[in-house]
């Protein structure tokens, strides 16, 4: 055995990594590793686990907690089908919630979902799906690295609103609303088996669905009522964002993971907040040597009650928090590693901080609803 620990992220330090209690926000932060056994952690300022969900499906994607105080889960299946999707890192397959104790009220699975899912307002549940495209529309598509299509296919993805029962009241396809001409692959070098890759959505108070695509650096609104794309921000200078989120204002909360970003030189990460009249960046979060803070995938921010953003770089399981000011006040690395393509990985897809009365309410979900 080597005497010096290989693994970087463990090399550098794991757990709680520093705590300011006096500008933290109090509470309790949830997050899901990705590739797990399928348990989901909650711990506390001081990096305690004080709580743990065992889900049925591991690995997962993440998880949170709804308003009703139920714990909403995006899962991985397992099934020997021969569908594109169940390559993919971002495969779902179910949509679940469950109570304090993990006993689970009710779910929705469907082959195509992948990515992410959320239980809307009226209580359906909202998912992102994946089908191959027609095939007329393959040679319109423009970027990406030519010759890389999937045996002459390409994917896209479309929404599918369900009921807990299974019923399909809605749907919503890229191929319908999308130019293939200027919503294009934004990275060169990207492959040509998915135009647009969806990763994160939500809903708007007026029920308006807010849809991420990592591939063509796109985010949209999409009006329920007509299914017209109503706002978009593209690239740049958005470049394979993550994690669109409402904030009371009216704002969008954004994770910019920049890969490959069209005006800048190099690859960093940061945190945008943009005003939806304007399309201007009105707070952004980015470390000052641009280079120390990058996450190429998934990842996620929260703005907290107390106006700090709670951060999760999710390739090297780094969950943090900020000022207003960019001042880091509490940081902690997922001490749970998994083994991965690559070899161990700490990631986490996203994370989220709860305060004392939600988590209140969450365990008075222990009883049937």
């Amino acid at each position: 055995m080597p005497s010096v620990e290989q693994n970087k992220v463990k090399r550098s330090g794991i757990g709680l990594r520093a705590c300011d209690r006096d500008r933290a926000f109090e509470g309790f932060t949830l997050f899901a590793p990705l590739g797990g056994s399928g348990t989901v952690y909650l711990i506390d300022l001081d990096g305690k686990v004080v709580h743990t969900w065992q889900m049925p499906y591991p690995p997962g994607m993440y998880g949170y907690l709804t308003d009703s105080g139920t714990f909403f889960y995006n899962g991985k299946t397992v099934d020997n089908s021969t569908r594109y999707i169940n390559g993919k890192p971002g495969k779902g397959g179910a949509a679940l919630e469950a109570d304090w104790n993990g006993r689970v009220l009710r779910e929705v699975r469907h082959p195509d979902h992948h990515h992410d899912g959320i239980r809307l307002r009226n209580g359906n549940v909202l998912l992102i799906c994946l089908a191959p495209l027609p095939r007329d529309l393959i040679p319109k598509i423009q970027g990406g690295l030519p010759g890389t299509e999937h045996n002459g296919e390409m994917y896209a993805d479309y929404l599918i609103e369900m009921t807990t029962s299974g019923q399909i009241l809605w749907e919503w396809r890229t191929w319908e609303h999308l130019d293939p001409g200027t919503d294009r692959i934004t990275a060169v070098q990207d492959p040509r088996e998915e135009w647009t890759h969806a990763n994160g959505l939500a809903e708007l108070p007026n029920g308006d669905i807010v849809l991420s695509f990592r591939h063509i650096s796109t985010v949209v609104i999409i009006e329920r009522k007509t299914g017209k794309i109503i706002w978009k921000l593209g690239a740049p200078p958005l470049s394979g964002q993550h994690a669109p989120t409402p904030l009371p204002n009216g704002n969008l909360l954004l994770f910019d993971n920049g890969p490959h970003r069209l005006d800048h030189s190099m690859p960093f990460s940061r945190v945008l907040e943009v005003e939806l009249a304007t399309k201007q960046i009105v707070w952004k979060y980015q470390e000052r040597r641009e280079y120390e803070f990058f996450s190429p995938r998934r990842s996620n921010a929260q703005r907290l009650p107390n106006g700090n953003t709670l951060i999760c770089e999710s390739d090297f399981g780094r969950l943090f928090e900020v000022t207003p000011e960019g001042e880091l006040v509490w940081e902690y690395v997922n001490p749970y590693f998994n083994e991965g393509p690559n070899g161990l990985n700490n990631r986490v897809f996203r994370a989220y901080r709860y305060g004392a009365d939600e988590i209140a309410r969450a365990k008075a979900t222990g009883g049937a609803l």
